[in-house]
């Protein structure tokens, strides 16, 4: 999924994502600190990696190679439900869950994207009680799925995880102007004025990773 005329293929978007998560994990870190518990880029990190752990583990037992786009991402799903602790993990579990759900329906196809993005939100929203402008990964997420939406169904899948992207880092960018309501964050106050959400720049990074591994999230988060 390097490029927007490439087919989604799920295990490379997978795979691309925990070595984002790898790379960016001191980032997140240090992100973290300033805002909440200090352990976001360490939960996602760890998420990704047991990831990465069953989709090798599972693609040993395929006879024809690499899983399907579903499969893989219910195994990704089930990793950060069941192996990441706090709450980071069971709301990224949430969203690739209905991601899965969605292609297994649709195929690895825009609409599916956009489904599955849309019920993976109201899922969050639903668990977290998070809205818009509270300053959490809902105000990455939330624009992520409207761009999806907004999207002829014939558009390359590549191409909307693009889009998705794109939305999902001008909402990273928005939050640091925003004082948290909800999370670790609002217990903070003025010390999180200016810091961008670390949640938010982990759904980012997740849809960034479909294009290609991240390394630094300092052109993204402070992009004008």
């Amino acid at each position: 999924m390097a490029t927007s005329d490439e087919a989604l293929s799920a295990d490379i978007w997978i795979r691309r994502f925990a070595d984002t998560a790898r790379r960016t994990e001191a980032q997140l870190t240090a992100l973290d600190q300033q805002v909440g518990d200090g352990d976001f880029g360490t939960n996602l990190s760890v998420g990704a990696a047991a990831a990465l752990a069953r989709l090798d583990a599972f693609a040993r037992l395929q006879d024809r190679g690499v899983p399907g786009d579903a499969a893989v991402l219910e195994a990704a799903a089930a990793a950060f439900l069941d192996e990441v602790g706090g709450t980071s993990g069971p709301l990224f579990g949430l969203l690739l869950q209905s991601l899965a759900a969605s292609v297994a329906a649709l195929g690895p196809t825009t609409p599916a994207l956009a489904r599955g993005v849309a019920e993976g939100l109201a899922a969050i929203r639903r668990v977290g009680g998070a809205a818009p402008g509270d300053k959490t990964l809902v105000d990455a997420l939330a624009p992520a799925a409207e761009a999806l939406e907004a999207l002829p169904d014939r558009t390359l899948p590549a191409a909307a995880l693009d889009a998705a992207a794109e939305a999902a880092w001008q909402g990273v960018r928005d939050t640091a102007r925003l004082r948290a309501r909800m999370g670790r964050s609002s217990y903070v106050g003025e010390r999180a004025a200016g810091v961008p959400d670390p949640g938010a720049v982990g759904v980012a990074l997740l849809f960034a990773s479909a294009a290609g591994v991240v390394e630094d999230l300092t052109p993204r988060v402070n992009a004008s």
